[in-house]
């Protein structure tokens, strides 16, 4: 595998490091063709169309994601009780360690930083986004909504109007 990295780009010529080598690549078409930039440095076709193609390189991409044979079989209980815990105040939700210790009694064998990562990911994904308001001199905004009031020590649910100026 060839890694490169792009230092710099001015006037057409392209500064990189290809397989730990440097290498300053004049691709401007009156100073120099592509073939004969090929010959000189000794690169291929494809290496030279990723420098330039790429302003900064593209990395390792995964065409498909990994298989997980140890943690797959559990990922729908994780999601479960992330989802469980979404009702319940901050302090009495599962962490990553009580939900290895709960899919451990149900048999998983893998190990707990696969749980981890799982359920920062989940969490991740999952996530509300909050976007600000903004409000011009002279212009409103009215929300009406259904929410849920705690009376007299009951779960009660009521219709909200909010207006924001």
């Amino acid at each position: 595998m060839v890694q490169f990295i792009v230092l710099e780009e001015e006037k057409g010529c392209i500064q990189g490091w290809i397989g730990g080598q440097r290498y300053d690549l004049e691709v401007s078409r009156e100073e120099s063709s592509k073939r004969e930039i090929l010959r000189r440095e000794g690169i291929g076709w494809d290496t030279l169309k990723k420098i330039l193609r790429h302003p900064e390189p593209p990395g390792y991409r995964l065409k498909e994601p990994r298989p997980k044979p140890r943690i797959g079989p559990y990922l729908e209980r994780i999601a479960q009780i992330i989802e469980e815990d979404k009702v319940l105040p901050k302090k009495q939700r599962h962490t990553a360690k009580r939900i290895y210790d709960r899919i451990r009694e149900m048999g998983y064998e893998g190990g707990y930083t696969q749980v981890k990562e799982a359920v920062r990911e989940l969490i991740r994904v999952k996530q509300e986004v909050f976007m600000p308001l903004i409000h011009r001199p002279g212009e409103a905004q009215v929300d009406f909504g259904y929410a849920l009031v705690k009376v007299s020590g009951v779960l009660r649910g009521g219709r909200d109007s909010n207006m924001e100026f």
